[in-house]
């Protein structure tokens, strides 16, 4: 995979729009799992690319970093050979001077090649490190947006549990209105009012029978008081 890929594959994972791919899912829940577990392996594969690109990025790193110090070195050996040139040359060894001198011309020859190898290797390493903190950011949000799928996932979940209560109550409240056992209650207290009329028309009954008897009663009461009082004419 190379580095572009990868950090083309990782920019686009980063960026998915998870409510357009909810909007479009027949199965919100499904979908977020599948995602789930697509985004984690997608995750692992570019954790594994972008460790892989970092290291050789370090290791690029090293050989600048040796090809600098080599350059120091070279330069510190060229130095001190054209030095013992100086001084070979000062007592009149001429022959053994020249000797110095060649070396100290390959000590700088050697500083000369690590000096460009350096240099060549700047530009590379730092488009390579432009690179790497671009994939890190883009592994950052990758794990970002993972972990708002599975809070989108769990939050769905618990929006589907709650929903699945309340259609389970209005079911069960449907079925008591359709079974209203308060009606078998309204039928038994007409049951009683009926009985209860019923008592109070037999007391009426009662009561008028009653009210008849006292009106017979004083009914002979006044034949009696006139059959006295014509007794007591006839008798004067």
């Amino acid at each position: 995979m190379t580095k572009q890929t990868i950090l083309g594959r990782v920019g686009q994972l980063a960026k998915a729009n998870i409510n357009a791919l909810l909007d479009q899912a027949e199965d919100p829940q499904k979908m977020l799992d599948q995602l789930i577990r697509d985004y984690t392996n997608n995750i692992a594969e570019a954790e594994q690319a972008v460790a892989s690109t970092i290291g050789n990025l370090r290791l690029m790193e090293q050989d600048h970093r040796e090809d600098v110090e080599a350059a120091g070195e070279w330069g510190g050996k060229a130095l001190a050979a054209s030095r013992k040139a100086d001084e070979l040359r000062t007592s009149g060894q001429g022959a053994e001077a020249d000797t110095f001198d060649n070396l100290a011309k390959v000590a700088l020859q050697r500083q000369l090649q690590s000096e460009r190898e350096a240099r060549t290797a700047e530009p590379t390493i730092a488009a390579q490190t432009e690179v790497v903190d671009k994939l890190k950011e883009g592994l950052s949000q990758m794990r970002a947006k993972l972990g708002e799928l599975k809070a989108k996932r769990d939050e769905l979940v618990a929006r589907s549990k709650s929903a699945q209560a309340q259609n389970q109550m209005m079911d069960a409240v449907k079925n008591i209105d359709v079974l209203d056992p308060t009606s078998e209650l309204s039928r038994f207290e007409d049951k009683v009012r009926r009985e209860e009329a019923k008592a109070v028309g037999k007391q009426e009954l009662a009561a008028s029978s009653l009210d008849a008897q006292f009106e017979q009663l004083d009914a002979l009461g006044d034949g009696a008081e006139i059959e006295a009082r014509l007794a007591a004419l006839k008798a004067a």
